[in-house]
């Protein structure tokens, strides 16, 4: 609240995340106080490009079978026309948004073990089954990777959607010291994600398995803060038809980090003791790590690859 007692004096009141009233506690930047929507979004060469993935506040990163990855992508201060391809929900997505309070999840369905932990979460899941007049088929690609959300039309279905708050974020100028970093990258078994400094873009430019990442109009996507996030990555409890167990991405505890902003690298440590909390960033020397504002780009990957000096 160090910036709230900071801008007393010009500002009628702040959120509990310490941003100014009036800002996004994801972003940091304007916004109004909205509904907070997560989208399990496909990330294979063969869904790519991505429609919507700009428009997010946040974006994780997460490992999926076969060393893939896939993304969940989290809205409140904007909302575009449509949203994917969206696929299927995992076990650890649930503990990931419990942050968030109870927000509204859109996935494509899951595993049929998994469907009774799904519905005794603290969300409104919205599967195509049960909110089938906010998706469409696209024409442009074979299923499964032609599925899209209307989000608008999917938080119809979610009338108590939380909306945004505190989930530890902090936003301000970059800390001192960092190493120039020009591009990082970040590695799955059959995957990988390449973020390259653009002083023009001031953000990290994305790329995907060697590939630049672009929006379904041709843009390039570039983040201002990408956080490499070292977790433990176990199998989970749930499996698929031929015995493959889904990774598990445990993101309460703590452990290293790597945040990017600015052009720079910073060593960092993330804590998050409780699913119902937020993950905490701090610099080395233990004071809160601020981000630059706009999307955050949030990469789990195991913990020794931080701790290594991967990238």
């Amino acid at each position: 609240m160090l910036l709230c007692a900071l801008l007393a004096g010009v500002t009628s009141g702040c959120q509990q995340s310490g941003t100014p009233a009036g800002h996004s506690p994801f972003t940091g930047k304007a916004a109004r106080a909205a509904p907070v929507l997560a989208v399990k979004i496909d990330n294979v060469r063969a869904a790519r490009p991505q429609t919507g993935l700009d428009a997010a506040d946040i974006v994780y990163v997460e490992r999926v079978e076969s060393g893939l990855s896939r993304l969940l992508a989290v809205y409140s201060s904007r909302l575009p026309p449509a949203v994917g391809p969206v696929r299927s929900a995992r076990e650890s997505d649930l503990e990931l948004l419990r942050q968030f309070g109870r927000p509204a999840f859109a996935y494509s369905g899951t595993q049929a073990k998994l469907e009774p932990a799904v519905e005794a979460a603290p969300l409104y899941p919205l599967p195509p089954g049960r909110t089938g007049a906010a998706y469409f088929r696209g024409q442009d690609r074979a299923a499964p990777h032609n599925l899209y959300l209307r989000p608008e039309r999917a938080l119809k279905a979610a009338p108590g959607a939380s909306t945004a708050h505190d989930i530890g974020f902090r936003f301000g100028a970059a800390p001192k010291g960092g190493r120039n970093t020009p591009s990082y990258t970040a590695r799955y078994p059959a995957a990988r994600f390449t973020f390259a400094w653009s002083a023009q873009r001031q953000g990290w430019l994305v790329s995907m398995d060697g590939t630049p990442a672009k929006t379904a109009s041709g843009q390039r996507l570039a983040a201002p803060t990408v956080v490499v996030q070292g977790v433990r990555i176990r199998p989970s409890r749930y499996h698929d038809r031929w015995g493959a167990y889904s990774p598990y991405t445990e993101t309460t505890g703590s452990g290293p980090a790597r945040v990017l902003r600015d052009g720079k690298a910073y060593q960092a440590r993330w804590s998050r003791p409780s699913p119902g909390g937020g993950t905490d960033f701090t610099t080395e020397s233990g004071a809160p790590l601020t981000f630059a504002a706009g999307q955050v780009w949030v990469v789990y990957v195991p913990e020794e690859a931080v701790r290594g000096g991967a990238g």
